[in-house]
C-alpha cells in the first residue's frame, strides 16, 4: 500500500492543497512558506492513529486547534480542517479514502471535535460520521473512529499504515548529549537513535551498519569502520575508526563526529531500518543540511534506489538546488510551494507554464524552480546593515 494522493483545507500555512504523491516527493519554496507544515499534516494522522495518541493529543502537543487553522483563510470551509489521504493497494486492486475534518465545539470547552470522518473502500463507504450514535452521545465526537480498536476493525490497514510513518530531522547535538537518550520510539531529533540502534537484534544490526560503512567509506574521508558499542555504564555509542598516520586507526565517538557525519548516519540509518519493511513513508526536513554538494547531488538517486528495493516512499523538504539538478528527477516528484496573503499555494512541478518549452532551451529543472523559489529583492539583503 502507498500514498497516492493527499489533500488538505485549512491547515496551518494552506487555504487548500491537493496533489498527487510519487514514490518520491521533494517539496520546495522559500523560507516560512510551508514545508515543514505540509510534511506534519502526515505526522499529524500518525499521531492520532499510534497507540496512545488520538486527536486531542494530536492537537494539544500543536498548540491546540486555533494553531494548525490556516489564519489566511478567515472563515473558508466555515473555519473546519480538513486533511484527506488516498491510499493505493496495488496487490488487491483496491483504493483507500479517509478523510478527517474537526471543528471547535460550538459551545462549553470548545474543544475540537470531529465534525465528519468518512472512509472509502473502492466505491463503498465503509465509515461515515457523524453515525447515529455520536449525534446520541456528542462525547464520542472527541475521538476519531482511526484511534480506536474497536471501531477501526474495518479499515485498519489505513491506521497500520499511518503509524509506520516515519520522520528524521535529526539535530547533531541532541545526539550528542547522553542526558537526552530516551524519549520515545517517535522521536525525530535523533535523540534516541543510538537507543534504537541498540535495541535491535545483532544480526540485523550488523547488516545494516555494513551497509552504513559501505556509505560511509565512500562520503566520509578517512572513516575506516563504525561500530555500535556501550560505556561502563551500559550506554550506547557510535564509534569511528580513522585512517591516520600511526599504525593503528584512531577510534572517535558520536561527540567527536561532525554534524554532517552525524546526519548522514542518521539517514542511512534510517533508509535501511525502513528497507526491512515495505509499504511505508519516510518524511525527512531539509537532508542536504551540513553535508558537501557532492553527496547531496546523489541523494535522489540514493532514495531512488532505497525505495526501489524497499517500496518506500520519500517525501522530504529542500532548499537545495543541487537535489533539484538530478537529471533523473520527474515532474511529478516536485511540488512547489508560494506563499500569498491568502496563503500557500501548492503547485507540482509539471503544472508549471512553460516548463516542458524550458527544459527543452536545455534549462535544468533546478535553474527553472530557482527562480520561483528565491525570495524577490533578495540583492538587497547585504545592503541593510
Amino acid at each position: 500500500m502507498r500514498l497516492a494522493h493527499l489533500s488538505l483545507k485549512n491547515w496551518r500555512n494552506f487555504k487548500a492543497v491537493d496533489i498527487p504523491v510519487a514514490d518520491r516527493l521533494f517539496v520546495v519554496g522559500p523560507n516560512a512558506s510551508g514545508k515543514s507544515n505540509l510534511l506534519d499534516a502526515l505526522r499529524f494522522l500518525r499521531d492520532v492513529a499510534a497507540t496512545g495518541g488520538g486527536l486531542q493529543p494530536a492537537l494539544e502537543v500543536r498548540g491546540g486547534l486555533k494553531r494548525v487553522r490556516c489564519l489566511a483563510a478567515r472563515n473558508f470551509n466555515h473555519g473546519r480542517v480538513n486533511l484527506e489521504i488516498c491510499l493505493s493497494d496495488i496487490a488487491n486492486n483496491t483504493e483507500w479514502t479517509y478523510e478527517l475534518s474537526f471543528k471547535s465545539e460550538p459551545a462549553g470547552r470548545h474543544r475540537p471535535i470531529v465534525f465528519s470522518e468518512i472512509v472509502r473502500r473502492n466505491d463503498e463507504i465503509v465509515l461515515d460520521r457523524p453515525s447515529p450514535e455520536d449525534e446520541n452521545d456528542k462525547e464520542r465526537l472527541t475521538q476519531t473512529a482511526l484511534e480506536q480498536v474497536n471501531t477501526n476493525k474495518n479499515f485498519r490497514e489505513i491506521a497500520e499504515f499511518l503509524v509506520g510513518i516515519r520522520y528524521l530531522h535529526l539535530v547533531p547535538q541532541v545526539m550528542r548529549d547522553p542526558d537526552m537518550g530516551q524519549n520515545g520510539n517517535m522521536d525525530p531529533f535523533g535523540r534516541n537513535l543510538l537507543v534504537r540502534m541498540s535495541e535491535t537484534n545483532k544480526r540485523t544490526l550488523d547488516a545494516r551498519l555494513r551497509k552504513i560503512n559501505e556509505a560511509l567509506r565512500v562520503a566520509v574521508p578517512q572513516l575506516q569502520e563504525l561500530r555500535l558499542v556501550r560505556d561502563a555504564a551500559g550506554a550506547p555509542h557510535l564509534e569511528a575508526s580513522y585512517h591516520h598516520w600511526r599504525r593503528n586507526a584512531v577510534w572517535q565517538d558520536e561527540s567527536d563526529f561532525s554534524d554532517g557525519t552525524l546526519r548522514l548516519i542518521g539517514m542511512l540509518w534510517m533508509l535501511t531500518e525502513r528497507s526491512s519493511r515495505t509499504n511505508q513513508v519516510i518524511l525527512m526536513e531539509e537532508p542536504e543540511l551540513s553535508l558537501h554538494d557532492a553527496i547531496v547531488r546523489r541523494l535522489p538517486s540514493l532514495l531512488s534506489r532505497a525505495t526501489r528495493h524497499s517500496g518506500t516512499q520519500a517525501i522530504l523538504s529542500t532548499h537545495s538546488m543541487e537535489i533539484l539538478a538530478d537529471p533523473g528527477l520527474g515532474l511529478d516528484e516536485v511540488v512547489i510551494l508560494q506563499p500569498d496573503k491568502e496563503g500557500t499555494t501548492a503547485i507540482m512541478a509539471a503544472d508549471l507554464e512553460g516548463i516542458e518549452d524550458h527544459l527543452a532551451l536545455d534549462f535544468g529543472l533546478n535553474e527553472i524552480l530557482a527562480q520561483r523559489t528565491t525570495p524577490s529583492g533578495i540583492e538587497k539583503l547585504s545592503l541593510l546593515l
